[in-house]
């Protein structure tokens, strides 16, 4: 069931982090400012730090276990999803608030079919 290995989640994680920093202006809805705006990015940086030091392929730091970092990626994507109506931005147009719901949403499925552990660490701890 969980077929996205730890390699490719890590791509994901960088690329998800630079795109929720760069989601206002992508979705034009920077000029609103506030919780709308300040959440993506402080997301998007937190995701991209945490990944620098999470124990998988592309963490250069390897600090973070990888369930906890996946325990991270749910927290942090349910907060994103939930924040349009925790914030009251609900009733913004679309382009303010479905990408908060959809990056939030696509995240968490991306960590239920992820890998729990690297490749590497998972054949070492057959042996």
């Amino acid at each position: 069931m969980r077929f996205i290995p730890t390699k490719v989640h890590g791509i994901l994680d960088y690329v998800v982090g630079v795109a929720l920093i760069a989601a206002p202006w992508l979705f034009g809805f920077a000029s609103i400012g506030g919780p709308a705006v300040i959440i993506p990015i402080v997301l998007g940086v937190g995701l991209i730090v945490y990944s620098l030091f999470t124990k998988y392929e592309w963490g250069p730091f390897g600090f973070i276990p990888m369930p906890v970092h996946l325990v991270f990626d749910i927290v942090a994507s349910l907060f994103l999803a939930l924040s349009p109506w925790i914030f009251g931005f609900s009733t913004e147009a679309p382009n303010v608030w479905v990408p908060h719901v959809v990056v939030g949403v696509a995240v968490i499925l991306v960590v239920i079919f992820s890998q729990p552990q690297p490749a590497k660490v998972t054949a070492t701890a057959r042996a």
